[in-house]
């Protein structure tokens, strides 16, 4: 069997659009995990595809019992967090984030010269119960630590997180096991994506129309995957006008309930207002948190 054949494609158990909505302060986003149509899909919580613009973002908010991962497809984000920790990612980079115990940060983007949003991704992940007490800790990825692979002239793949033609990623960026492979596809192209046995998976298209298997997928689409099956498949038809962009995301499902109040996740009820309670008292990982405010978010105030 070659490095890429599948045997036996998934079959799709649903497709929809990210509907935009407001999020933060000015900040745009494509919700597709993290709504009615796909909520708790282990262990993802959220997929937000944002457009920011102007003086707007993400100011000082708390996270506990996750990790994010932010992809940046467009302009920069700077971040700062409780612990004076400060950085900057860059277009193509990535940041891991894990929240651990509780972190309070920021992350705001900076207004491009020449008025285009800044655009990207950011992922939530969920922890296992037995790591949300963790340490926050982040990892940068860079855009010239990504390994592509080409598999033809018309199929360029960033192998972010996990394994692709081959080709494996870094490792040891998150805590909770996610593959992340981003894929632009030309007309006349095609190609296929292995994925792990039993882990849930979903495709979200940046750009472009493309087919999986019969099915036509377009821009902001999601594309949620059974677990039958060992890999997902795309072709962009010649007639196409427009090359297609794809992110294709999948992740281990984790045993465990999934209690979330906003920016905190638990496994359950009683979890969660400890979470409220020591963010509210400066506790229990949150001790820096009392009076704290960030320096780069206080262009927006």
């Amino acid at each position: 069997m070659s490095l890429s054949a599948i045997a036996k494609p998934r079959t799709i158990s649903k497709l929809f659009l990210a509907i935009e909505q407001s999020e933060g302060v000015g900040a745009r986003v494509r919700r597709s995990v993290g709504t009615a149509r796909l909520r708790n899909f282990s262990p993802f919580l959220m997929l937000d595809h944002f457009f920011i613009s102007g003086k707007a973002g993400f100011p000082d908010h708390p996270h506990r019992g996750q990790e994010t991962i932010t992809y940046l497809l467009h302009g920069q984000v700077d971040h700062e967090d409780f612990t004076g920790s400060t950085g900057t990612i860059d277009e193509g980079d990535l940041q891991f984030m894990t929240a651990g115990r509780g972190i309070m940060h920021a992350e705001m983007p900076r207004p491009q010269k020449d008025g285009s949003p800044v655009m990207g991704l950011q992922l939530w992940v969920d922890l296992p119960e037995k790591l949300k007490g963790v340490e926050p800790r982040y990892r940068d990825l860079r855009k010239v630590e990504i390994p592509i692979v080409k598999p033809s002239d018309k199929v360029e793949i960033k192998v972010i997180s996990g394994e692709s033609y081959g080709v494996k990623s870094v490792q040891d960026l998150a805590y909770t096991p996610v593959w992340m492979i981003d894929a632009t596809i030309k007309p006349g192209g095609s190609m296929s994506q292995l994925l792990p046995e039993g882990w849930n998976a979903f495709a979200y298209v940046l750009d472009g129309e493309l087919l999986c298997g019969t099915t036509k997928a377009q821009q902001y689409n999601n594309i949620v995957f059974d677990r039958d099956g060992d890999g997902v498949e795309f072709c962009v038809p010649e007639e196409y006008e427009k090359d297609a962009h794809v992110v294709v995301v999948a992740g281990q499902v984790l045993d465990q309930q999934v209690v979330q109040y906003g920016p905190f996740v638990a496994v359950s009820k009683e979890k969660i207002y400890e979470a409220v309670t020591d963010f509210q008292n400066a506790a229990n990982g949150f001790e820096r948190a009392k009076n704290w405010e960030s320096k780069i978010a206080k262009m927006i105030r």
